[in-house]
């Protein structure tokens, strides 16, 4: 045994200070890990958290957190580890778990499965990035890559996210893994169980098929557990459209409709369903500022949350959110066909709000360029502005506007606020074609100015 009064060398002494510090701080680290697994009881398949039944009512994201637990949600998911620790300590704050995404690369971003080197440099990462983490309480299970099956061809992505999950099971013996697909396909689930058969749950993003998916998961042959990692209104892909080819997109009443019935939906499959994360808890421009997200740009949550309240809680909120009733654009008490409108002149909109707590309510009317920044799988798009200067005159139920003068497809929005946290909204697709009178004006002048010349 070695003397430490003696010691000459105080590198040394520092050496051995720190090696016991890493020991007892690796051993307390250790004594915090929950235990999550999935087992079979009386055929059907649940999961355990510290050895009690868990099931996941859980949101897609990280903002909002006291919001999440008002509601009911244990659970929150996150895409990537960016600011991972930071993540899993609130969560931990306020009694939330985590199912913690590992962003595995995308062939449609241009990374490259038959590249060996780049693969084991992302094993390695996680490799690291799991062993920092796997003992944090608030830890559920990892989620190896999101949708890496959208839009690509090489299958070897599929033996990567098995390195993965391998690598947890040896490095992290007290949380399970899954991975998450874009919808259900049949010949995606072959692959996950040929190629990963250390993915202990299957997760599945789905919006208007979500029925579809719960009736097609044992067609499909995968008979372990999943859950639905995204779910929401229906996506932009799935709707009816314009003419000219814009969405239309849902209200945020008849979102929340939508959130309603597909929840009780999913709820109904004990046998195999061990839970969900709803999306977006937040706010994110995706075809629209509002077409995914639960909550405006600051905060105000809307119908659809209330509707996760009365699910998680069994009782409505305090307060509710506003809804949305009928609304159109007019001119001269007529209803315009198809939204197709002249450049440079005036309309009337009318809509209907109301609030079944009788709060007042503040609208705010917006004008936008039809997005063309549209992406796939959630990728980053940039916002079209307000265009100033066209709404004329405006109350909360009606509003007068003049269409810009250029041709092409825009959106007409409407906010209404409680001022007690809550909106609600929707929005208008209308298309500007030039103004016929403007053009032969146009053409007489020139007339006129070649005359003289």
């Amino acid at each position: 045994m070695t003397n430490l009064k003696t010691m000459k060398s105080p590198l040394n002494f520092k050496a051995i200070i720190v090696c016991l510090f890493l020991t007892l701080s690796s051993l307390f680290s250790s004594a915090q890990a929950i235990k999550v697994e999935v087992k079979q009881v009386d055929g059907n398949w649940q999961l355990f958290r510290g050895g009690e039944a868990y099931y996941i009512k859980g949101v897609g994201g990280q903002v909002y957190l006291d919001k999440a637990v008002e509601v009911g949600a244990n659970s929150i998911r996150t895409w990537s580890l960016e600011r991972a620790k930071e993540y899993l300590d609130a969560a931990h704050a306020r009694g939330l778990t985590v199912t913690m995404g590992l962003w595995a690369q995308h062939e449609r971003h241009g990374f490259d499965y038959n590249n060996e080197k780049a693969v084991a440099k992302q094993l390695e990462y996680f490799t690291r990035k799991v062993t920092e983490l796997k003992d944090h309480p608030a830890l559920l299970m990892w989620g190896i890559g999101n949708e890496v099956d959208l839009f690509y061809s090489n299958t070897k992505v599929w033996d990567a996210i098995q390195d993965i999950a391998a690598m947890i099971h040896q490095v992290d013996p007290n949380h399970p893994t899954t991975t998450v697909t874009a919808g259900l396909d049949s010949s995606e689930t072959a692959l996950i169980l040929e190629k990963a058969p250390d993915i202990d749950i299957y997760g599945i993003n789905t919006y208007g098929e979500l029925e579809d998916v719960v009736d097609n998961m044992h067609k499909f042959g995968w008979n372990g557990p999943y859950f639905i990692a995204e779910w929401g209104p229906n996506g932009h892909w799935e709707v009816e459209k314009t003419s000219w080819g814009a969405p239309i997109e849902q209200t945020s009443s008849e979102k929340a409709i939508s959130y309603a019935h597909r929840y009780q939906y999913l709820r109904a499959d004990s046998n195999t369903c061990i839970g969900s994360y709803v999306f977006l808890w937040g706010q994110k421009q995706e075809t629209t500022a509002t077409w995914y997200g639960m909550f405006s740009a600051d905060g105000e949550s809307t119908e659809s949350v209330d509707e996760l309240h009365k699910a998680w809680r069994n009782a409505p909120p305090k307060n509710s959110s506003p809804q949305v009733g009928s609304f159109k654009i007019t001119k001269n008490e007529k209803e315009i066909p198809g939204n197709i409108l002249v450049a440079g002149e005036r309309y009337d909109v009318s809509a209907n709000f109301t609030d079944i707590d009788g709060d007042k309510i503040i609208v705010d009317w917006q004008v936008v360029s039809e997005s063309t920044d549209i992406k796939a799988g959630g990728d980053k798009e940039d916002a079209p502005p307000s265009i100033p200067g066209l709404i004329k005159s405006k109350s909360n139920s009606t509003m007068k506007f003049q269409t810009p003068k250029d041709e092409g497809a825009y959106r007409l929005f409407a906010f209404a606020y409680d001022k007690k946290g809550n909106m609600a909204y929707f929005n208008i697709p209308f298309y500007v074609r030039p103004n016929p009178e403007q053009k032969t004006n146009v053409q007489l002048k020139k007339r006129s100015l070649e005359f003289e010349y």
